[in-house]
C-alpha cells in the first residue's frame, strides 16, 4: 500500500471517499450502536450501555452488519451530508473528528496499523454493553465513559 493510500483520509475530503475507505474509516468500536437521548435544547447526548439487539455485546461488532437496516429500521446509515452538523455521534468518532477538521487518534486502526489498539484503549463498547432485549428503562443505564 503505497503512503497515499494508507493517509487517504487525510488527503481525500470524506463526500469524495470511495465505498471501500468510507467503510474503513469506522473504528469498529460499536458506540454508535448503543441507545441514547438527546436533550432538544442543548443538544447534549447522554449515552447508555445499551447496545441494539444485533450488536455482539463480547466483541462490539454487529452480527449482521451488510442487513443492519432492514433489521432496525431507524439504524443509521452514515452519509457526508449527515455529517454537517455530527454532534450526535461519539466525539471519539472517525467521520465526526474528520467532519470538525480534527486527527484521528492514535488508538484508530487507520493510523496504528492494529485493529486490537482500539481494545487495548478502551474505547471499544465489547464487554462492557447490554443487550436491549436484557435492559430495563435505560434511564437506569446511563454512563460517561463512552464519549
Amino acid at each position: 500500500m503505497s503512503a497515499k493510500q494508507e493517509r487517504f483520509w487525510k488527503e481525500t475530503p470524506l463526500e469524495l471517499l470511495n465505498r471501500s475507505q468510507w467503510e474503513a474509516l469506522c473504528d469498529r468500536c460499536g458506540k454508535c450502536c448503543l441507545h441514547r437521548f438527546e436533550d432538544p435544547e442543548t443538544h447534549e447526548i447522554l449515552f447508555t450501555n445499551v447496545c441494539c439487539r444485533y450488536l455482539d455485546t463480547a466483541s462490539g461488532n454487529c452480527l449482521d452488519y451488510p442487513n443492519r437496516a432492514r433489521n432496525v429500521p431507524d439504524c443509521v446509515t452514515l452519509t457526508p451530508e449527515m455529517l454537517q452538523e455530527p454532534h450526535w455521534l461519539p466525539q471519539t468518532c472517525a467521520y465526526r473528528l474528520l467532519a470538525e477538521h480534527k486527527e484521528l487518534p492514535g488508538w484508530h486502526p487507520l493510523v496504528s496499523g492494529r485493529p486490537e489498539t482500539l481494545f487495548n484503549s478502551g474505547h471499544s463498547v465489547g464487554g462492557r454493553v447490554i443487550s436491549e432485549l436484557d435492559a430495563d428503562a435505560l434511564e437506569h443505564h446511563l454512563v460517561d465513559w463512552i464519549r
